[in-house]
């Protein structure tokens, strides 16, 4: 088996469960709040180490209560959190996500440590890159810093797999040259690309686009409806397993660990496709962020 870092946020999630999104200027009686180990680096780490992966993180937290639970939490799924470096003074990073009754939910992050995964951090733990196979990585850590380990990497022959959330605006095209993997959703495709994805033969243009920029692939998730893979070599659409949802939140950060972890075990892209399409179908009819994540034994005997 491949071995897989995952470079990115660690934050405590504070859940708010609500019957509706709240309008502007409108107050409405929440049902409950929890406290839940998020952040969609740790969540990807956490995913990966539970269904059986090889995994490390790289990232950072404070010195502080919620640092430590975040490190214990993915000790717990076998992750390698060595590399997860505890800052002294400073605040590990937090999310308030807010779910409705039908399961959409919305998300605000402060990011705290971080926003200190910087180039000098990286450096530090350089080795878990260079004994990687798979290194994954997404928005919520410093857009320079997500370049700069993208070029390592790409120099390392490594595969590299962006989840480009949040998306973005106008990052440029040296950004994106050389990564094997994007999996933006539709709303991150069009930020990203600046253009309206409201219809399939758009979301095709939209990831045409990003292989002129140096993608070798984009796999766009379109929620319930499934997923887009685009290629030089092809164009396929995969319908998702239905269910009843409750809570999205992870169901695209499982999706890309379970993805990445099939890549890791010799999997075809369409099997790795279809293995995180049905981790991710389990995460969305349960609560919270890695809470809501499977293990390997229950994704077999669905």
């Amino acid at each position: 088996m491949k071995k897989i870092v995952v470079i990115g946020s660690l934050n405590m999630d504070s859940v708010i469960e609500t019957p509706h999104m709240p309008k502007g200027g409108e107050t409405v009686s929440g049902q409950s709040v929890t406290l839940v180990p998020g952040g969609k680096g740790a969540n990807q780490a956490y995913a990966a180490g539970i269904l059986g992966g090889n995994v490390s993180m790289i990232g950072a937290v404070g010195n502080d209560a919620f640092g430590a639970i975040l490190k214990n939490n993915l000790g717990k799924a076998g992750v390698d959190t060595s590399s997860v470096a505890e800052i002294e003074g400073a605040t590990t990073g937090q999310a308030f996500i807010t779910v409705d009754d039908s399961g959409e939910n919305s998300i605000i992050i402060i990011a705290g440590t971080n926003g200190m995964v910087t180039r000098e951090l990286i450096q530090e733990h350089i080795k878990k890159i260079e004994e990687s196979d798979i290194v994954i990585m997404q928005l919520e850590i410093p857009v320079e810093t997500v370049e700069y380990v993208k070029d390592l990497a790409v120099g390392m022959g490594k595969t590299v797999i962006i989840d480009p959330a949040p998306a973005v605006a106008d990052l440029p095209d040296s950004f994106w040259q050389g990564v094997d993997y994007i999996k933006p959703n539709e709303t991150e495709l069009e930020i990203l690309s600046g253009k309206p994805m409201k219809t399939l033969e758009e979301l095709k243009e939209g990831a045409r686009e990003f292989l002129k920029k140096g993608v070798k692939h984009v796999i766009a998730s379109l929620g319930e409806d499934g997923c887009l893979f685009v290629s030089e070599k092809e164009e396929k659409f995969f319908p998702a397993n239905k269910v009843k949802a409750v809570d999205t939140t992870a169901a695209g950060d499982s999706f890309t660990a379970a993805f990445a972890l099939a890549l890791s075990e010799g999997k075809s892209c369409d099997e790795a496709i279809r293995f995180g399409q049905k981790v991710s179908a389990i995460v969305v009819t349960r609560k919270g962020a890695q809470t809501s994540i499977p293990t390997r034994e229950e994704v077999e005997n669905k």
